[in-house]
């Protein structure tokens, strides 16, 4: 981060020995966003940067947030402030990783506090407003998450990639290439989705190889949108491709539906995969749709302050 210079007005520190500035931080392995509050819980600017999912690396989702939280501060009109001043809420990706969620802690610079959980966590607490509900979150990965009226937190799906993330566009676009690999053995039929794919990474072997043995989510994610662009001109090979990404993300919004509630919990499809693939879900299931009370990042800043309440206030 840019070192410190003295702070300007709208600063208002909080009471002695409390932060003077919150910022809560949804990261993912796309981008990362930073809501920066006062002490009095007053949004004061917005940032982002590059993506901060743990699976990336720690040192990239640290150089990452504070790059974010850098950009808050000026888009507030506010010189940076040291991190001793700034208690960070965090849902990264791949928080859940217990190696990876210890290291990304481990290298922490230095805030005053730092309250981590899976960005799949805080997206739930900021849609609902703390209440039951049910997130399915999918961009570059995937993960469902449910909360109940006690507060007790289900997860669902978020297992990373390649093994999980179903229903993403990291998914999406793994199982694109692979159809491009079937058309060049002739195991498949060209379609426009396989001519998408050779446009982009190449259209014979060696090409293919070389981008595949670089390739990650994020990489990988970049082909989701020639399987929308496909489906939307009529490719019947992306069309299947896309409702088999619903229904997998459907399935996890099923598996945390309570059994024997008198009412299906409402829920909240989030993220540039999951809002498009939502319309393809059964109508039974669409009518529990609900717009988002908050975002990912209210539910980080919710995270937070529930920590810093709990540290004035130990049991």
């Amino acid at each position: 981060m840019t070192a410190p210079v003295p702070l300007t007005a709208p600063h208002r520190p909080g009471p002695a020995g409390a932060p003077h500035y919150l910022a809560g931080v949804d990261g993912g392995g796309t981008g990362t966003r930073v809501r920066l509050q006062d002490a009095a819980g007053r949004t004061l600017g917005q940032g982002e940067a590059g993506p901060s999912g743990l699976g990336q690396g720690v040192e990239q989702a640290w150089r990452h947030v504070q790059q974010a939280l850098l950009a808050a501060f000026q888009a507030a009109g506010l010189a940076p402030a040291v991190p001793a001043e700034v208690a960070l809420g965090l849902g990264l990706a791949g928080a859940g990783v217990a190696a990876q969620r210890a290291a990304f802690l481990q290298a922490d610079p230095g805030f005053a506090r730092c309250v981590l959980d899976n960005d799949g966590v805080t997206q739930l607490l900021g849609a609902f407003g703390g209440g039951p509900g049910i997130v399915l979150a999918a961009g570059t990965g995937s993960v469902a998450a449910s909360r109940d009226e006690a507060g007790r937190v289900r997860q669902c799906g978020g297992w990373g990639f390649p093994v999980g993330d179903e229903g993403s566009g990291a998914w999406l676009g793994l199982r694109a290439m692979a159809h491009a690999h079937a058309v060049l053995d002739g195991r498949a039929d060209a379609s426009a989705l396989s001519a998408a794919v050779f446009k982009t990474a190449g259209a014979d072997a060696p090409a293919l190889l070389a981008w595949c043995a670089g390739a990650g989510a994020r990489r990988y994610a970049e082909l989701a949108p020639w399987v929308f662009a496909s489906a939307d001109g009529g490719c019947r090979t992306a069309q299947a491709l896309l409702q088999s990404a619903a229904d997998a993300l459907a399935a996890m919004v099923a598996a945390l539906q309570p059994e024997g509630a008198a009412a299906p919990w409402p829920v909240v499809a989030s993220g540039s995969i999951g809002t498009r693939l939502a319309r393809l879900w059964p109508p039974a299931l669409q009518a529990h749709l609900v717009p988002a009370a908050g975002d990912s990042m209210d539910g980080a800043l919710q995270l937070l302050r529930a920590a810093l309440a709990a540290d004035a206030h130990p049991a």
